[in-house]
């Protein structure tokens, strides 16, 4: 793939490799390599480089011949690492070399999914907190004991240097690269082309498998709604067990069972979803917000949207409504 005509905006380039993650790929090179005169001047100019000789394969019987070498990764200003062979696939000296050389001279690094083994790598990340899929994370911190493994996070960033969990947190932290780097309104319209969220909630934590919920999950989900349709109201563990007409114990059991968290966990969850929704529509105050969702004041709202978002309630709304005071 050619170097995109514009002579202005940062050069991404992303690696490839024998065994390339097709998927981990074709992220980068939509969110940086689509055309988009929509964006302001200065947009991202899109590579990619191999970092051995080809042709190389890739995953779904693919195989192809890069344009570029990994000569390129020296003007790169951002580059990604899109997944990697295998945890316990060894990482060429050379291209170790390169990522040092690149983040000395300013460049950021980026990787997704298994590509956290390869900053990890190259000792950038000691000291520091990086993320992976969760079924890597016991093994990257097994193997680089000086890098703090988050097993939660969809993303984590250490100055120039950002680390994504799974395939599509991938999306997730390019399309915060592109808000740090364009703003909200940009991230919003790379977004909104790939018909997902500017920013999801929570972390991996969701994602991790289970056994599959019981039958009886059915009991717990006529509640569910009308907590849904009543926010406001105070539904305290034991009014929820009353009104499925069960035992406090057995109603905590099955409602984990069904949804994979505590009953206070989900309203609270619940009630910042809907707190976020009434942000970015910015027709009510702080204070009507709270008492609409069931917080009851505005400290309390502050307090567990930040516990769960990381930023405040109104950061929240600065960044993700275009509607104007």
């Amino acid at each position: 793939m050619k170097i995109m005509p514009n002579t202005t905006g940062p050069l991404v380039v992303a690696l490839l490799y024998d065994g390339l993650c097709t998927f981990e790929f074709g992220i980068v090179a939509e969110i940086f390599g689509l055309a988009r005169p929509e964006m302001p001047v200065g947009w991202y100019r899109f590579a990619s480089c191999a970092i051995e000789e080809g042709p190389l394969r890739a995953h779904g019987g693919l195989k192809f011949t890069p344009e570029h070498g990994i000569d390129l990764v020296d003007q790169a200003d951002l580059i990604v690492v899109p997944g990697w062979k295998g945890a316990d696939h060894p990482v060429p000296p050379q291209l170790v070399e390169r990522l040092r050389r690149a983040h000395e001279r300013g460049a950021r690094l980026a990787s997704i999914c298994s590509g956290a083994f390869v900053l990890a790598a190259t000792g950038l990340l000691d000291g520091a907190t990086a993320t992976t899929h969760w079924r890597y994370a016991e093994t990257l911190g097994d193997r680089f004991p000086a890098v703090a493994v988050d097993r939660a996070s969809l993303y984590r960033s250490h100055g120039r240097i950002y680390t994504s969990a799974g395939s599509a947190a991938g999306i997730d932290l390019l399309i915060e690269i592109v808000r740090q780097d364009f703003g909200a309104d940009a991230a919003n319209s790379v977004a909104r082309r790939l018909v997902m969220p500017a920013h999801r909630l929570g972390g991996q934590a969701q994602y991790l498998e289970r056994p599959v919920p019981a039958p009886h999950q059915s009991e717990v989900a006529p509640l569910l709604d009308r907590i849904r349709a009543d926010l406001a109201g105070s539904w305290t563990v034991s009014r929820m067990a009353s009104e499925c007409r069960m035992s406090l114990r057995t109603f905590v059991r099955r409602f984990v069972e069904a949804t994979g968290v505590s009953p206070g966990e989900w309203v609270t969850a619940e009630r910042i979803e809907q707190a976020k929704r009434l942000l970015i529509e910015r027709r009510h105050g702080l204070d009507e917000i709270a008492l609409a969702v069931g917080m009851g004041s505005v400290d309390t709202l502050r307090h567990h949207f930040r516990k769960r978002m990381g930023i405040s309630p109104k950061i929240f709304r600065d960044q993700f409504s275009t509607k104007t005071e």
